[in-house]
């Protein structure tokens, strides 16, 4: 079989289409309604690779029926001052939500314009607010890449309860968010890192194994139970044998595809969910802003066009 018709891969497009596609109905009604959607993106610097990113989200958010703005800033504007842009972003009632393009210059922490950002308007998921709420099963906003990996699990059909997962990698947007969600479903949940002693002994008795690590190929045939689900969040480039540059994933993919009954495909897995799932968070995002507001001013439910 070739990669475009092996039913073993779990291709992150045709949910993302259709993610989109119920977007674009809730987004035509709140703009009916006098609340049309708007994402704002701020890059910092000049980066090819974040360029391609954003044209990706404009597109994606135009299909969606989502407004878009880019803003950048130069490389060397201060932190504070960065910060001072996104508090006037949190500000305007005409600005749904506020996405932060990474990598931005070394000088200016991450975490502090993620922490900047508004809740309300965090639809990437990062805010500490928004990534603790997963602790109390308020899942709706949750960081994107972590959500499009779980919502591709869904689509196995596999009962979550109960279910044998690991985790591989536990980091803070993807890894720990992951485990969050899918405890909230009912599922056992092991979660392994730099320090776990045998990460081949617990990968071995998952029903279900996420991999995050940003090392290509670590996961091996060997490492995976026989029918489990294999979620691949890994990107790495990798040059091969003739020179060309490729990208891989974090599970060595064609020898797990033998064992496994589905494996996301890199690229082409959890890489063109993750935009959807961040247009679906800029809904729910708007939503909130709009019961805030119902709830601070009442009727008439409408924000000023200007």
């Amino acid at each position: 079989m070739t990669r475009t018709d092996d039913s073993r891969y779990l291709k992150g497009g045709p949910v993302a289409q259709r993610i989109i596609a119920s977007v674009r109905e809730d987004a035509a009604i709140a703009t009916a309604e006098g609340f049309a959607p708007k994402l704002v993106s701020i890059t910092v610097g000049d980066t090819a690779a974040v360029e391609v990113y954003v044209r990706n989200q404009r597109a994606k958010a135009a299909l969606a029926g989502i407004g878009f703005e880019e803003r950048r800033f130069a490389a060397d504007i201060t932190a504070g001052e960065l910060e001072a842009a996104i508090h006037g972003l949190n500000a305007d009632p005409r600005v749904t939500g506020i996405i932060i393009q990474r990598p931005v210059p070394a000088h200016i922490p991450i975490k502090t314009l993620q922490g900047a950002v508004h809740p309300l308007k965090d639809v990437e998921g990062m805010h500490p607010a928004s990534i603790g709420n997963i602790v109390y099963n308020q899942l709706d906003l949750a960081p994107c890449t972590a959500a499009a990996s779980v919502e591709l699990l869904k689509e196995t059909g596999l009962d979550l309860k109960g279910l044998e997962v690991v985790v591989v990698g536990h980091s803070e947007i993807v890894g720990k968010p992951i485990a969050f969600l899918l405890m909230s479903e009912g599922a056992t949940v092991t979660v392994c890192h730099h320090m776990t002693r045998s990460v081949a002994a617990h990968a071995r008795r998952a029903d279900a194994l996420f991999v995050a690590v940003g090392r290509p190929r670590l996961i091996k045939a060997d490492m995976v139970k026989p029918g489990a689900c294999v979620i691949d969040i890994g990107i790495n480039s990798e040059v091969g044998p003739d020179g060309e540059t490729r990208i891989v994933g974090d599970v060595d993919t064609d020898s797990v595809k033998e064992v496994a009954s589905w494996i996301t495909p890199v690229p082409g897995g959890v890489g063109p969910l993750t935009v959807a799932i961040l247009l679906r968070n800029t809904m729910v995002a708007l939503n909130r802003q709009r019961a805030l507001y119902r709830a601070t001013y009442g009727a008439p439910d409408q924000l000023a066009a200007e």
